[in-house]
Parts: C-alpha cells; structure tokens; sequence
C-alpha cells in the first residue's frame, strides 16, 4: 500500500506580478492605488528615495503599462503626477491577493 502523497504547495500563479514585486515598485503602487495622482515630489518624499531611482522605478512600471506620467504646466512650472493606469490597479490586486495566498500557505498549520 502506498502512503499518502506529500502536500506540496502550488507553484507561484501567473498573478505575481514580478514587475510590482521589488519593494519601491511595491510601495508606489500602494501609495499611488489610495489615491487619484500624486506629484512626483510628493512621492519621493513618501518613499524616501531620490529622484533618480523614483524615477528608474516608475520607467518600469510605465513601461508595462501600469503607471502613467502627466506633467500639466501650471503657473510656468511643470509639476510631474503619477497615477496608476486601471490595468496597473488590477495588477496591484492581483500581486496582493497572490501574496496573501503565499503567506497562508506558509502560517503554521493546526492538527
């Protein structure tokens, strides 16, 4: 007679989203999802980072299509907002809910 099989966790889904994963990504997606838009300095500051790595990390999230970059000229002066596009909301989501997943699959199990 054969034992039962080993549980073996499912492998990572196809909804984590490596490109929100890295943690300033995942922070400003975050930040950006609580709101409408948010002016560049104004996340930077959250973040506590320096304009050239907000600004390598939101390349990447517009690059896939999950953020977006207007820069309205008001009073002479160009101000940079972020948001986060409707498929980068759904991204977030999605990333979210898969890490809640992983994390119940790794709490310790009752008897």
């Amino acid at each position: 007679m054969i034992g039962p099989e080993p549980h073996r966790p499912p492998a990572v889904s196809p909804v984590f989203h490596d490109v929100i994963h890295a943690p300033h990504r995942l922070r400003t997606c975050v930040l950006l999802a609580a709101v409408e838009s948010l002016e560049f300095a104004a996340l930077r500051d959250d973040l506590g980072v320096a304009d050239s790595v907000l600004s390598k990390h939101l390349k990447v999230l517009v690059d896939a299509g999950y953020a977006r970059l207007d820069k309205p000229a008001t009073g002479g002066r160009i101000r940079t907002w972020v948001r986060l596009t409707d498929e980068g909301r759904q991204a977030l989501r999605e990333h979210l809910a898969e890490l809640s997943r992983m994390a119940q699959l790794a709490a310790p199990r009752t008897p």
